[in-house]
């Protein structure tokens, strides 16, 4: 007999359930205990390894949520290195120019709490790093991470409280690196016809929307 699974409210108040797993007991005995290798491996701080990895990746996915548990995950990419290693417990991430919706720092005024995953091209192990936020628009530190002459709008300052390696089975699963498993081009469609099928009215505007997007892509990376 399963326990009756207990609710939450979602955005719009409405009851949510939030499964068969009510509580951190249940997830305990139905997944079991992890192991001692699993545990010890965290870190309070980077050590050479974890620097060479952050030195290496050109991308990162950074995971916040609002002050109601709204969660958001948001990619920040760029040549490897991007990513500013200012001491072992604090790293420092450009936030360049995007689309203005601001979510993770929208999310981070009110929850000052994020989770980052790096990942490097050709290597099946990730690095996570979660600790506590910061938003720096020091000039100086700007400076130091400008492409082309332009320095981000700001920087995303993680002060660590964990980092360790997430084992490879999730990207061998993937097959994420393996080059015949590339989607080939026109298997899904263009950004451009995507919102034009999407924003009510704009069935006209796919063309528009697809210049406007190669046009961004082109003048507006930095």
């Amino acid at each position: 007999m399963r326990c009756p699974s207990p609710h939450v409210s979602s955005r719009d108040g409405a009851s949510v359930s939030t499964g068969d797993l009510p509580d951190r007991a249940s997830v305990r005995a139905h997944y079991g205990t992890p192991s001692d290798m699993s545990l010890a491996k965290e870190l309070r701080r980077l050590d050479k390894h974890c620097r060479a990895f952050i030195a290496l990746s050109p991308f990162v996915v950074l995971a916040s949520s609002d002050a109601q548990g709204r969660c958001d995950a948001t990619p920040r990419g760029d040549a490897p290195g991007f990513v500013a290693v200012l001491d072992d417990q604090t790293i420092a991430i450009p936030d360049r120019t995007g689309n203005k919706r601001v979510d993770t720092m929208l999310n981070v005024i009110e929850n000052p709490r994020i989770g980052a995953l790096f990942l490097v091209p050709g290597v099946n192990e990730t690095l996570r790093v979660n600790g506590r936020v910061r938003i720096s628009l020091e000039p100086a530190l700007l400076a130091s991470m400008a492409v082309n002459g332009k320095p981000p709008k700001a920087a995303t300052l993680i002060d660590i409280e964990e980092v360790y390696f997430q084992c490879a089975k999730a990207v061998l699963r993937s097959e994420l690196w393996n080059p015949e498993k590339r989607v080939p081009k026109g298997a899904f469609p263009s950004l451009g016809r995507v919102l034009a099928d999407q924003i009510k009215g704009a069935e006209a505007e796919a063309e528009n929307y697809e210049k406007a997007i190669e046009e961004r892509y082109r003048t507006q990376l930095y």
